[in-house]
């Protein structure tokens, strides 16, 4: 009871926690809130996170997990899903051919002809994912791909993790971590087209460019640099203007002009990342306006993937990173972990992969996040009634609320052997 009662506990401590965020889409800093053996009455919670490091050691990171740090099961495309650890590319197909609505299959993949011939027979779903755990239906899946190494699902190598077969799950003794595709893939991964104020995001993509004139008077640029950008973006500012405006004078700069913006045949830019290159803007300048601009019509963004928080795995999926560049991402962004926590951004990307290749990853790149897991585990007085509970926490409507709730109870002790050994040694003070 005093687990269950802790979880409930954390539960609303997390919910406070991201209701408080300064900033919509941050991604909290686990150094501002409580996740390492919190009180309540006699019992205490942990939430378990991720980090960069956890894969390779047997220390348990702690923390809220960010869903945009993954690949979305609903959105990725086949040649993304194959480059994931453990994949094939027949799996890959199969999950494509579970998702979409049509009824022929993908190369290699599955449709309901395939299933039919199983045993108990069913149909293929051809609609969204609405669980990740709804893998284990599609053709080809198996718990050992699912959950690899990591049998309790905690992001560490417990020892019988890395044990051979002496004990499940079979594992290779390498003294690594080789997680499960669980551990890559989520359904929950959208951005609101928003900004922060309420109002939509402007598209920056189009051909009418009134709107971004007018944003960059609004954020205090002079005539001549925002007429500068906009000749840049293919976009020619035309008329005498007024006061403050392209083709005026005097003024505290903007451009808000006096005549609308007159496109030129320039391709219109298919990326954030795209339009940071294209327009000359440096990183400063382009951070006061990167949270109001958008190049989707759409009002919510599905399955951007967080550059700042996805692992290499990941990344090593994203066109233009792959393989080649995900560690070196991952390694730069390390350095500069608080930096991009209090100023999330993508455009250092360009810095560490090039501009061709940033435009190729731009489409599948945000700096923002608003859904995530709290992996809350808890246990009583002396470290006893262990309880487990995985909750995702969506903000994209402003307040966050509970969209998933799964018992992990069953999966066993989690926190590896570090706390194991404070709890017992907690036990023995008088």
């Amino acid at each position: 009871l005093e687990a269950e009662q802790a979880i409930a506990s954390a539960a609303l401590y997390v919910s406070n926690v991201l209701a408080t965020l300064v900033s919509p889409g941050t991604v909290p800093d686990p150094q501002l809130y409580a996740c390492q053996a919190v009180p309540v009455g006699e019992a205490a919670f942990w939430l378990l996170g991720r980090s960069d490091a956890t894969v390779a050691g047997d220390q348990v990171a702690f923390g809220l997990i960010d869903e945009a740090a993954k690949l979305n099961l609903n959105t990725a495309t086949v040649e993304m899903l194959q480059m994931l650890p453990r994949m094939t590319p027949e799996l890959a197909a199969a999950i494509v051919d579970w998702r979409d609505a049509n009824t022929t299959p993908t190369t290699g993949g599955a449709e309901s002809d395939v299933y039919l011939r199983l045993n108990p027979a069913y149909r293929c779903k051809d609609a969204p994912f609405e669980s990740v755990e709804e893998l284990r239906l599609v053709y080809g899946m198996t718990l050992e791909l699912l959950f690899g190494e990591d049998a309790n699902l905690n992001g560490v190598l417990d020892p019988n993790e890395n044990d051979g077969t002496m004990a499940f799950p079979y594992d290779n003794r390498d003294g690594r971590l080789d997680p499960g595709l669980l551990e890559y893939l989520t359904i929950y991964s959208r951005e609101p087209n928003t900004r922060t104020n309420g109002a939509q995001r402007i598209n920056v993509a189009g051909t009418n460019q009134t709107q971004l004139a007018n944003l960059l008077q609004e954020k205090g640029f002079s005539v001549d640099r925002a007429n500068e950008i906009l000749r840049n973006l293919g976009f020619s500012p035309t008329g005498t203007g007024s006061a403050g405006g392209p083709g005026g004078t005097g003024g505290r700069g903007g451009a808000n002009p006096g005549g609308t913006p007159t496109p030129t045949a320039t391709q219109p830019v298919g990326s954030l990342l795209e339009f940071y290159i294209r327009s000359g803007m440096t990183p400063e300048e382009f951070a006061l306006i990167e949270a109001d601009i958008t190049v989707s019509t759409n009002q919510v963004q599905q399955g951007l993937i967080n550059i700042n928080t996805a692992s290499a795995a990941v990344l090593a999926c994203v066109p233009g990173i792959g393989p080649e560049h995900a560690a070196e991402v991952v390694a730069y962004r390390q350095n500069r972990w608080a930096s991009l926590l209090a100023n999330p951004s993508v455009v250092w990307v360009v810095d560490v992969i090039g501009q061709t290749n940033a435009i190729q990853a731009g489409p599948y790149l945000t700096a923002r996040s608003y859904q995530f897991t709290a992996d809350v585990v808890a246990v009583g007085h002396h470290g006893r009634g262990l309880q487990r509970v995985r909750f995702v926490f969506d903000t994209t409507d402003g307040l966050p609320r509970i969209v998933y709730r799964q018992d992990l109870t069953h999966l066993g002790w989690p926190l590896g052997t570090e706390v194991r050994r404070q709890l017992r040694l907690a036990q023995n003070r008088p």
